[in-house]
């Protein structure tokens, strides 16, 4: 469809943008980055065996590839519901990151830190409604429910077959036993 075409590349365009640009300078998004990538790695550690690094501007750099190469694949609709998904997970840690409007009391930077932040929660919104657009396609999941009912009415009809030929070699069994009997 036509506006698929159209939207899943402007729906791209800030986190190619976003992710190229922060490649390029990965140390001005460290300090926003730090008290978030402390905490996921903090809690990863108690709930994983194995220790999460700490390099803040490593896991920054990481995040910017991550969005470069989801966001180029979603706008050229290569595995569009998979990238979105990814791009979903990837903006939610950079808007806790880099928008951490609770933090300022400045209303003019504060102003800045929100509208920033609800741009950023609208583009989650429009990534999560890619994620689940099926392209007019049936999901998996309906997919799944029509061959079970499907099963189970081809395993009910072959059954009844089964009954009825039950039945049939039973009534012939019986007049073969009135048979031999007489």
């Amino acid at each position: 469809m036509l506006v698929r075409r159209i939207a899943r590349p402007l729906l791209a365009a800030p986190f190619v943008y976003g992710g190229i640009s922060t490649l390029r300078k990965p140390q001005d998004r460290v300090p926003g980055a730090r008290p978030v990538v402390e905490k996921i790695a903090e809690t990863a550690d108690k709930q994983l065996p194995v220790e999460v690094p700490r390099d803040v501007e490593q896991w920054v750099k990481i995040d910017a590839a991550v969005k470069v190469a989801a966001g180029s694949l979603f706008a050229l609709n290569k595995f569009p519901r998979l990238t979105a998904m990814v791009l979903s997970a990837s903006i939610v840690p950079t808007t806790l990151a880099g928008h951490r409007f609770w933090e300022h009391t400045d209303p003019t930077e504060r102003f800045g830190q929100i509208s920033n932040f609800l741009k950023n929660s609208g583009l989650l919104g429009g990534l999560l409604l890619a994620a689940v657009d099926t392209e007019g396609k049936p999901s998996v999941g309906y997919r799944a429910r029509r061959a079970a009912r499907k099963a189970a009415d081809n395993t009910e009809k072959s059954f009844e077959k089964a009954q009825k030929r039950a039945a049939k070699a039973q009534k012939k069994a019986q007049k073969r036993a009135k048979k031999v009997k007489s």
